[in-house]
């Protein structure tokens, strides 16, 4: 049906927006097609009718929808305009003389009026309602929209990368409506994810992206650590501390499941090897966090002038009040990062008896694999540290009783926001919501 409904809106747009034309021209001569006017207001309702409604609503969400809309307009500007130009090219090369090139010229004026309406209606759809187009694809577009047939082939970009986003949002929420009910993800205790340094968990500004929705959707019952975005790791690890027995205390859950990111790990570790929170706490799984430190990062400190540090620090420190934290600590944060740093606290922070603790990590193959800044990073990090995510290496991120690698398919790697869906991308071979789901289902599935 998706194919004979596409090559009836092209014959539909083919024919009205030719036919349009050629009436619009016709009518302007009286002699010529006195009556030809009264076609304008059937052609008008077609070509507005396919405009509205290019597709049928078959998507599962009004943002799927309309981005599907805008994805096949912008096919079928492509498709009627350039059979539009070939076919006013055949008429001129077969049928020349003065007259016809007139009628032609005075088409193809037509035609561009109405195919922009396709144009203009199909990208603004896409553009406001696609996540996978990021910023730098609707300023390339922006910018190569200008410039002869590499706009075209921009468009087929675009095309193509929306075209994959409605498939694959598409088949997620099929997949998710068929197990439903069987509430994958709702584990015995709640899931308490702990973000890295230098963010916060906003409340519409999610920093673990589209992951909680999904984890939501099957069951799970999800909070967040709410601590500090930069700070020392025991200053860190006593605010996670304050907030496990809050949730604990409000909700009668008796334990919680950490899943904690980057820097999150070691003050989750804190938490509970020195703030008593082993009582409460049935697993840690840390994602890409540096439980042998980072050290690219102890020799930029170590490299750095004290005067350049002071500094940077208060510029960092008084943005980080502005968005919510009471007493930030950039160089607190980034020493306890450090390699020096990370190993004598494991020295002093064991495991307890009582919490499984496990640990994944995944890496980059190539510095573009990263979104800026970890592209900068990524040959820096490599060079001190070895294989890498963009700033965390795979041997300091090993840790615990289980270490789950997730090793890329193909050319492409998985990047330190990659894995919390930092950039809302939809990475071939890797799709990090199913790999949350996954996750939570096999701790429900033990017991946790």
């Amino acid at each position: 049906m998706r194919y004979i409904r596409r090559a009836v809106n092209v014959l539909v747009l083919l024919a009205a927006v030719n036919a349009a034309s050629l009436v619009w021209f016709c009518s302007s001569v009286a002699e010529a097609a006195p009556h030809a006017k009264w076609l304008y207001l059937p052609l008008l309702a077609v070509f507005l009718y396919v405009n509205i409604r290019p597709l049928p609503k078959r998507c599962p969400t009004k943002r799927i929808q309309r981005l599907a809309e805008g994805c096949e307009l912008l096919w079928l500007f492509a498709v009627t305009l350039t059979l539009t130009v070939l076919f006013q090219i055949w008429l001129l090369v077969y049928y020349a003389n003065v007259l016809l090139i007139l009628t032609v010229i005075f088409m193809l004026f037509a035609v561009i009026i109405l195919e922009a309406v396709v144009f203009w209606n199909g990208m603004i759809r896409v553009y406001l309602t696609s996540v996978q187009l990021g910023i730098k694809h609707r300023i390339l577009a922006a910018l190569c929209g200008w410039i002869p047939l590499v706009n075209l082939w921009y468009l087929y970009k675009i095309i193509q990368i929306t075209g994959e986003e409605v498939e694959f949002e598409t088949e997620k929420w099929e997949l998710d409506a068929v197990r439903a009910e069987n509430e994958i993800c709702k584990t015995r205790y709640p899931l308490l994810l702990v973000h890295g340094v230098f963010f916060r968990d906003f409340r519409y500004l999610n920093y673990w992206g589209r992951i909680p929705r999904e984890l939501i959707r099957n069951g799970a019952t999800v909070y967040y650590g709410q601590q500090q975005s930069a700070a020392a790791v025991e200053d860190s690890g006593r605010e996670l501390a304050a907030r496990i027995r809050q949730i604990v205390e409000e909700t009668g859950c008796e334990k919680v499941n950490i899943i904690a990111h980057s820097k999150g790990g070691l003050d989750s570790r804190a938490a509970i090897a020195h703030c008593g929170m082993a009582p409460y706490v049935a697993t840690l799984t840390t994602i890409n966090t540096p439980h042998r430190g980072c050290i690219f990062a102890e020799y930029l400190l170590g490299k750095a002038p004290e005067v350049l540090r002071q500094k940077v620090a208060a510029v960092y420190n008084a943005a980080l009040r502005k968005v919510g934290d009471p007493n930030p600590d950039f160089l607190a944060a980034v020493t306890d990062l450090t390699e020096s740093a990370c190993l004598a606290r494991n020295e002093v922070t064991p495991d307890i008896s009582g919490v499984v603790y496990e640990s994944v990590m995944s890496y980059c193959k190539r510095a573009q694999h990263g979104r800026f800044p970890l592209n900068m990073t990524y040959p820096i990090v490599k060079h001190f540290d070895g294989l890498n995510d963009g700033l965390v290496s795979v041997e300091s991120a090993r840790w615990g009783e289980k270490f789950t690698l997730l090793e890329p398919e193909g050319s492409r790697g998985i990047s330190h926001g990659d894995m919390v869906d930092l950039n809302r991308e939809n990475i071939r071979g890797f799709d990090v919501r199913e790999f949350y789901v996954k996750l939570a289902a096999d701790l429900k599935r033990r017991g946790y």
